[in-house]
């Protein structure tokens, strides 16, 4: 499973996605927009809009489903709902939940943390290129004092995108071919998408 905004999908969330499916030997991958994100404090661009542009992100990776179960969810999005309607679907799978480092430092705050990793191995996506940003960071272990065998780290080449950036480039009307798909890129020009960002 690897949950997001996409808004937009870039090519760091592809590359994070062929990472996961090559280093943990993935048979499929979920990639699952979110819907009502309790987390956020912006309000997130038209679902069906961030379903679109997903698809189009990953229409080119084999073994990755675009999910949009969360998006027909009502009320706020929950990854242990997630996990658990995953694991009701692949009931003799070993399930990986894929995220960054920000996400599992934080994981502590989520709703009913402590069910996730009975539920999948938490892999943390991290770049392998020994920046200051991970120095103090062991993705092998991220939240000190819980469960270190349900973590797994996933190593990431440096790409420093940013969904936040992409925005503010397109409102500010630069390109954003070099960061996401070309299909993605129209999509946002042809639906006039972040130009208030």
């Amino acid at each position: 499973m690897f949950g997001g905004a996409f808004d937009p999908p870039h090519d760091a969330h592809v590359a994070l996605a062929q990472a996961a499916q090559a280093q943990l030997q993935l048979d499929v991958l979920h990639v699952l927009p979110t819907g009502e994100a309790w987390h956020k404090t912006r309000t997130l661009s038209p679902a069906a809009d961030r379903l679109a542009m997903t698809r189009l992100a990953f229409a080119h990776c084999p073994g990755v489903i675009v999910d949009e179960r969360e998006l027909r969810r009502s009320g706020p999005t929950y990854t242990v709902d997630t996990l658990t309607q995953l694991q009701a679907d692949y009931p003799h799978s070993q399930l990986y939940l894929i995220v960054g480092a920000d996400q599992a430092r934080a994981l502590p705050g989520w709703h009913r943390w402590g069910d996730i990793p009975q539920l999948a191995i938490i892999s943390v996506a991290f770049r392998g290129d020994g920046t200051a940003e991970h120095a103090d960071f062991d993705p092998g272990h991220p939240v000190p004092g819980v469960v270190p065998d349900r973590f797994a780290p996933l190593r990431l080449p440096a790409m420093p995108h940013s969904a936040t950036d992409i925005r503010s480039r397109v409102a500010a009307g630069l390109g954003i071919d070099h960061l996401v798909a070309p299909a993605v890129a129209r999509y946002i020009e042809q639906h006039h998408l972040y130009l208030a960002a």
